[in-house]
């Protein structure tokens, strides 16, 4: 008996998936760009193939899903960072202090600041 090349390309689909999941629960972003090309290629011969219904496909369906929810924190978490990151630029570039009337003030810091020495 032959292996059926439709569960062939869904097996090899699904074991790019969970070595993408792995991938996102450590962190280790750059190793997902080298998975895009091959999960791509796996998901365009599975649509040619136009099988629309299977249990491969719903528990594919499911990995896709839970993937997409982990990058969607992953990009969010990103996010925060580059966040933050910014905020700390500005406070380095400017001191903010309130006044008795309750307003803001914002003061440039000086770039480089240089000591003088005199004897």
């Amino acid at each position: 008996m032959r292996p059926d090349p439709n569960t062939s390309l869904i097996k090899s689909l699904e074991e790019i998936l969970d070595l993408e999941r792995a991938a996102l629960v450590e962190g280790d972003l750059d190793r997902l760009t080298h998975m895009v090309p091959e999960k791509e290629k796996l998901i365009g011969a599975i649509n040619d193939l136009q099988v629309r219904d299977s249990d491969e496909l719903v528990r594919i369906q499911s990995k896709v899903e839970r993937n997409q929810a982990l990058l969607n924190s992953a990009a969010e978490g990103i996010r925060a960072v580059a966040g933050r990151m910014a905020e700390l630029r500005r406070v380095r570039q400017e001191f903010s202090t309130y006044g008795a009337d309750g307003q803001r003030s914002g003061f440039t810091v000086r770039g480089h600041a240089k000591l003088e020495k005199r004897a």
